[in-house]
């Protein structure tokens, strides 16, 4: 859990500079429906955590059995933005710090 909330305040760091990346880098962004199916039909991808970051977004993770994740921000006008997506994800590793 505490991996989940670490991650979950990484991404919310993420979003605060999200409008400029999405501006310059190509961030893949769409309607949230449209990203969460094809989490779901191309990487079984499921919802596995949601945190507020501010009253105008939220950011959630989706994760398959396979351990692929990824990292999503969504607003509040229904837009959402992949922040970050990879593979290996285990919720029940901690992280490799002092005070983990």
């Amino acid at each position: 859990m505490a991996r989940i909330l670490r991650l979950i305040a990484a991404a919310a760091v993420s979003v605060m500079l999200l409008p400029l990346a999405s501006a310059s880098a190509g961030v893949p962004c769409a309607e949230r429906g449209e990203i969460v199916k094809k989490l779901s039909d191309e990487y079984k991808e499921k919802a596995q955590a949601v945190g507020v970051i501010n009253p105008e977004a939220v950011v959630e993770i989706f994760v398959s059995e396979n351990g692929t994740w990824t990292i999503l921000a969504t607003g509040t006008d229904g837009k959402s933005c992949v922040l970050s997506a990879g593979e290996g994800f285990d919720g029940n590793l901690m992280a490799a710090l002092p005070d983990a």
